[in-house]
């Protein structure tokens, strides 16, 4: 379960972005602000998501999950962002498939081996197309969290 886990403080509604760095830049930020990073997580997310591409689709909408290496990490959290207009990621796996991205979930993991638990949970909910769109039109963070909430709980 994420949703007993998300910080609305880590979240971005309806966020202006134009490029990945602006996203890392601005939701990065706030887990620095916020306490959960250390100020090297912001330059780690963009060195990683060059390296290892997070963008995903899902039947059409593009996802992203950027995280970094646990030491950038104080302490575990997950942001999310929906985007005023898409943001063009690398498909995961891949060197260079764009992917029109709308829904970023960063993550803070701070034990290496929750990094996938917590990524198949984020899965978990975003495979559900009916979920994913809410996400992408909901006006608050506490919406979200409900959203998240009941796909989790089963509803």
């Amino acid at each position: 379960m994420i949703w007993n886990e998300l910080d609305s403080g880590l979240f971005a509604v309806g966020l202006d972005a134009k490029t990945k760095d602006d996203i890392m830049e601005s939701m990065g930020g706030r887990f620095v602000e916020l306490g959960y990073c250390k100020p090297s997580y912001v330059q780690a997310l963009k060195d990683r998501e060059v390296e290892f591409p997070t963008g995903i689709d899902i039947d059409g909408a593009g996802v992203a999950m950027p995280h970094t290496d646990v030491s950038h990490v104080n302490r575990a959290g997950i942001g999310i962002a929906t985007l005023k207009e898409p943001v063009e990621f690398v498909h995961m796996a891949t060197d260079d498939v764009p992917v029109a991205v709308r829904v970023v979930f960063m993550l803070a993991v701070d034990n290496p081996n929750k990094h996938l638990e917590k990524i198949q949970n984020i899965l978990a909910v975003i495979q559900d197309k009916k979920a994913l769109e809410r996400i992408m039109s909901a006006k608050e963070a506490d919406e979200i969290v409900e959203i998240i909430k009941e796909k989790e709980n089963g509803k």
